[in-house]
């Protein structure tokens, strides 16, 4: 198998009687701003109050209705949880090795677009916090820094690739991402049309940005996110460009005629995933699969892991949750290909439910795109050392000591499934 748990190479996950750790998870040398997150809904919270408004709806919002964002969540809270009690946990380790590399924690940093418009360098910061806390990031193919410099801060970083329509420009874009150095590529496959967020028309967001009245005023009136990411942005590196769609730049982030290509991927097949299999030389991942027999499919043609995701409820709204078809998609494919998950996770016990239903990995997107716009790098880190915490205490709750002894044993299901 491609993964396992490893309790030699884990990373101590320090515990509420580490020296240092004050009570309730606040621990010494976080920044001010800070010290009144003590969870993911937390840094949420904060990013409403700094972000202007079209930038916070962007990153929160949803498809037409929201239905698949709040199932998404519904899911995790309807299973429940059985702890197994008087266990020795006292040598709990959540350290997982995933396509040949041990990482600290089960969970990793999901692709999210245009970030660097919302925190300062945003890809850099949340690809550099993962490398320091031992876990992986995802860089989005929509990102507004090149692949380049991304994976010079962080070697170990993932790429997220949305496929041109045309072949050539897609050969391009592979090339160039496999010059870069990125040995794991992650093709997102539920995206053939863009979606209708109807919420980006509300709070007057598109790509690019148009320049108006309205958007001034919106910036103005976060002036912490005017000066330490807009402006110094602007000052130190330019109008931001979508750097990574294809082999070349493309277009400015502000613009008032500027025109992002995104057409064409309406056509695309399994067959082109087969081409790129057969070319590219490192670990390749679908995401976006919700069916047993399109996870199959990516087994079949030689797909080193899949993500069962529903794009977080930003593409078609009504989409299963994740969480229910997770497995069923795991007994369909067994250990041909490595099933990872994301949409919805914010805790550490979402985090074991997903382990549990036969997930390896999981990844969590919208969390740590609030904690690189409200605290940078640090910010990224804490929220990291937030989610680890959470996951190191339901383990020792639960009576787990490793990854590997969790299992659907700690869930009780009946209403999850047949309620």
């Amino acid at each position: 198998m491609a993964i396992q748990a490893d309790n030699a190479d884990a990373r101590a996950v320090p515990t509420a009687e580490t020296p240092g750790q004050a009570a309730y998870g606040v621990k010494k040398g976080i920044p001010r701003r800070l010290r009144k997150v003590l969870s993911l809904a937390d840094f949420e919270v904060a990013a409403r109050e700094h972000l202007p408004r079209p930038l916070f709806g962007y990153i929160s919002g949803a498809a037409e209705d929201g239905v698949s964002l709040a199932a998404n969540r519904t899911a995790f809270e309807e299973l429940k949880l059985r702890p197994r009690v008087l266990v020795d946990v006292s040598r709990r380790s959540q350290a997982t090795t995933l396509f040949g590399k041990t990482y600290s924690s089960p969970f990793g940093i999901a692709p999210v677009g245009i970030s660097a418009i919302s925190a300062y360098r945003g890809d850099v910061a949340m690809a550099a916090a993962a490398r320091d806390e031992n876990i992986p990031a995802i860089m989005s193919g929509s990102s507004l820094i090149s692949m380049e410099a991304v994976h010079a801060a962080a070697p170990g970083t993932w790429f997220q690739a949305y496929l041109p329509g045309d072949a050539t420009r897609r050969e391009a874009l592979i090339e160039r991402i496999e010059a870069t150095g990125f040995s794991t590529l992650v093709i997102t496959v539920d995206i053939p049309v863009w979606a209708n967020r109807e919420n980006n028309v509300r709070t007057g967001f598109s790509l690019p940005l148009r320049p108006s009245l309205r958007l001034a005023i919106d910036g103005i009136s976060r002036p912490r996110w005017l000066f330490e990411t807009f402006l110094r942005t602007l000052a130190c590196h330019g109008m931001p460009h979508f750097e990574n769609s294809f082999a070349t730049r493309g277009a400015p982030m502000l613009s008032a005629s500027a025109v992002r290509d995104t057409t064409g991927r309406d056509h695309l097949g399994w067959s082109d995933i087969a081409r790129i299999r057969e070319r590219w030389p490192g670990n390749l991942v679908i995401k976006g699969i919700l069916r047993t027999d399109d996870a199959q499919r990516a087994a079949a043609i030689g797909a080193d892991g899949i993500i069962v995701s529903n794009h977080g409820g930003r593409q078609l709204d009504g989409a299963v949750e994740p969480l229910r078809v997770l497995s069923d998609i795991c007994a369909a494919v067994g250990d041909k290909t490595v099933v990872m998950m994301d949409s919805g996770i914010r805790r550490g016990g979402d985090v074991l439910k997903a382990l549990a239903l036969g997930a390896k990995f999981v990844f969590v997107g919208r969390p740590f795109m609030y904690a690189a716009a409200v605290g940078g790098l640090p910010g990224v880190r804490h929220a990291i050392e937030l989610l680890r915490d959470e996951v190191d205490r339901n383990m020792a709750m639960l009576g787990a000591t490793s990854i590997a002894d969790v299992n659907g044993e700690f869930l009780w299901v009946f209403a999850f499934f047949c309620g």
